[in-house]
């Protein structure tokens, strides 16, 4: 950093933003292979939220990589780029007092480490949606993997780029043997307990 940048600080502060809010601010953080459901349980997770009055905003893959991650490819350099300025920006949402949801496939345990070392360990909480490849070629949405597969896309995850399934998430949706109302349901009522305990401090 350059010497003659200065932090500024303001008197408004993520403390008295979460007080307005009645709620705590921190991050939910979904990661799983492409197909295995993040974005649709995010988006659900992130309409309940709405419904119980939390400030709230969802920080999509696909959707950075049009804007501010505009230009960066798919190789490790890439990647961690991509999840580095995510993390920045969660950082910001954090800050600002909004619970953030973010659906990344982050595959690496050393790229994941790095965001909650960014965004900070007690305003992340990490949300593996855990799905197999077997079942993610067979939703395949999007047509990725049957690009992947004819060598169509390099570096994609589970076909020839390795995916690091969390040891210890805090959050593990097995979407194989759940619905999407099952594991929204999880995911809500970790929140509603980190609010409550932040409403009895």
């Amino acid at each position: 950093m350059s010497s003659n940048i200065t932090r500024q600080q303001y008197s408004v502060s993520k403390e008295s933003r979460n007080k307005l809010n009645q709620h705590p601010s921190l991050v939910l953080w979904f990661t799983g292979l492409s197909g295995s459901g993040k974005s649709t349980i995010a988006e659900a997770v992130e309409t309940q939220l709405y419904e119980m009055q939390c400030r709230t905003y969802t920080l999509d893959g696909d959707n950075l990589r049009g804007g501010i991650n505009f230009g960066l490819g798919f190789s490790e350099e890439d990647r961690h780029e991509n999840l580095r300025r995510t993390a920045e920006i969660a950082k910001l949402f954090v800050d600002a007092g909004i619970i953030t949801l973010a659906a990344f496939v982050s595959p690496l345990e050393k790229d994941r480490k790095m965001v909650k070392e960014i965004i900070g360990k007690n305003n992340f909480v990490e949300i593996f949606i855990d799905t197999s490849l077997e079942e993610c070629e067979k939703r395949d949405v999007k047509g990725l993997y049957q690009k992947a597969r004819k060598g169509l896309i390099p570096n994609f995850t589970g076909i020839d780029a390795p995916f690091e399934s969390p040891a210890n998430p805090d959050i593990w949706i097995k979407t194989e043997n759940e619905s999407i109302t099952s594991a929204v349901a999880k995911v809500i009522t970790f929140v509603k307990q980190k609010i409550e305990s932040y409403n009895h401090e």
